[in-house]
């Protein structure tokens, strides 16, 4: 028997570490040739290792969230006989086909929870174990009652009156006289507001570390604002309920191609809303195409597919285009280039939008665009004889994130107020 030392392949050009996100084996196990071992991630990739040789797994490098460099130690083999050249070949020839395959799905770069930001997986806080519980006095304990001081200041938090709590034995109410008076009165709305749950400690590893990083950079690097307007949709949403009223084999529309379709119209006049800051060189990209960014949560998190060139793609192709990439994320079949290069994002948390965002920015780009929530509320509106009259309306908020070094507030505030001019009066998104 000998010992086969497996090292981390070199998975893509430039790249000088990998972290472990999940291990498929551990010690002890036995493994075949090609058989897949371990995930890693890169800044830019995840990536599947597989075993050149067969044998006992002795030894892993490191566990899930750990980073290992280029050329280290990823696991021990323990082979049958000697550990031969075939099998060095083996290894080499598995990071020479890393190196030279196309890049697999990306980890996207994060983007703001205005819309789009999933969180990360909670780690509660503990919880009390008696929530406080209303006193038929109003809470204050009646005088002579005998406890210990740690029971009286329990007892002030739960909203507990002493009076009414009785002893278990010599007149003096102990803490477990009032874990029985709460669980007694359980029924009558004194009892725990909820379960208890145990604490939790999670491990922030793979695609979830990568969205922290991203998102730490670009708050720490990008001086962000938020400009805010609210607009009338009403027009907006009656003209894309008779589009889809005769659309056919068409894809149906959302609100969203058509909010693409008003952002598109204003980009010429504001070049500086998509463009790309190089902070490190001093330089600022405004592109003439846009190619817009689509929050989209998955299971694995939040990935951000591009739409190329959405500008010269009409209402039902950008609709299409918009599943399909929604579509490809979900599923994990996203390509490189469909998570890549994007010019200017948008992100939308549909009908859980809330009232307003403060979305964060998808770094390099200076811009993010977030639609909230369509509400219906009273509003005064003509009444085509001079004066005016209160109609229902349905009204929506757009938020707009941007970087302070390349955008003026009034460049941002006017960008808005434009898409807003458009979407108040739709028939101008139909217009060449």
């Amino acid at each position: 028997m000998a010992k086969f030392t497996f090292n981390m392949p070199d998975v893509g050009e430039g790249v000088a570490e990998a972290e472990v996100v999940e291990w498929h084996v551990k010690v002890g196990d036995r493994v075949e040739e090609d058989q897949h071992l371990v995930d890693v991630m890169t800044d830019k990739a995840t990536n599947d290792i597989e075993s050149p040789v067969a044998g006992i797994v002795t030894e892993v490098a490191g566990e899930a969230g750990d980073v290992i460099a280029i050329g280290a130690m990823l696991l021990v083999i323990e082979v049958e006989g000697e550990a031969s050249e075939e099998a060095e070949a083996a290894a080499e020839k598995i990071e020479d086909e890393m190196s030279d395959a196309p890049e697999p799905l990306p980890v996207g770069e994060g983007v703001g929870d205005g819309g789009a930001t999933p969180d990360m997986q909670p780690i509660p806080a503990p919880s009390s174990p008696h929530p406080p519980t209303p006193s038929p006095k109003g809470g204050g304990e009646v005088a002579k009652v005998l406890a210990s001081p740690a029971v009286r200041q329990r007892a002030r938090d739960l909203g507990v009156d002493l009076a009414q709590v009785k002893p278990a034995e010599d007149g003096r109410v102990r803490h477990g006289d009032l874990d029985a008076f709460l669980a007694y009165n359980a029924g009558s709305g004194f009892g725990p507001a909820g379960q208890t749950r145990s604490d939790e400690t999670i491990k922030v590893i793979g695609l979830r570390k990568r969205i922290a990083q991203n998102m730490a950079a670009a708050k720490r690097n990008i001086p962000h604002f938020t400009y805010v307007e609210e607009c009338d949709v009403t027009d907006l949403e009656a003209l894309r309920a008779q589009l889809n009223t005769g659309r056919g084999d068409r894809p149906k529309l959302t609100m969203l191609p058509l909010l693409i379709t008003a952002i598109c119209r204003m980009v010429p006049d504001f070049p500086m809303i998509n463009a790309r800051y190089d902070d490190e060189a001093g330089v600022v990209t405004r592109y003439g195409s846009v190619h817009l960014g689509m929050a989209a949560q998955t299971e694995n998190g939040l990935m951000v597919p591009v739409i190329r060139d959405a500008q010269s793609r009409n209402l039902w192709q950008l609709a299409r285009e918009i599943g399909r990439l929604a579509e490809a994320a979900r599923t994990g079949k996203a390509t490189s280039e469909e998570l890549s290069g994007s010019t200017l994002t948008i992100t939308s948390l549909g009908p859980l939008g809330g009232v307003a965002t403060t979305p964060v920015i998808n770094r390099p780009e200076v811009a993010i665009i977030g639609p909230n929530r369509i509400v219906e509320r009273p509003m005064f509106v003509p009444d085509g004889m001079g004066g005016e009259r209160i109609a229902k309306r349905k009204l929506m908020n757009i938020s707009i994130s941007c970087d302070h070094r390349v955008v003026d507030g009034h460049d941002a505030a006017s960008f808005i107020q434009g898409i807003k001019r458009l979407i108040e009066t739709p028939a101008l998104l139909l217009v060449d």
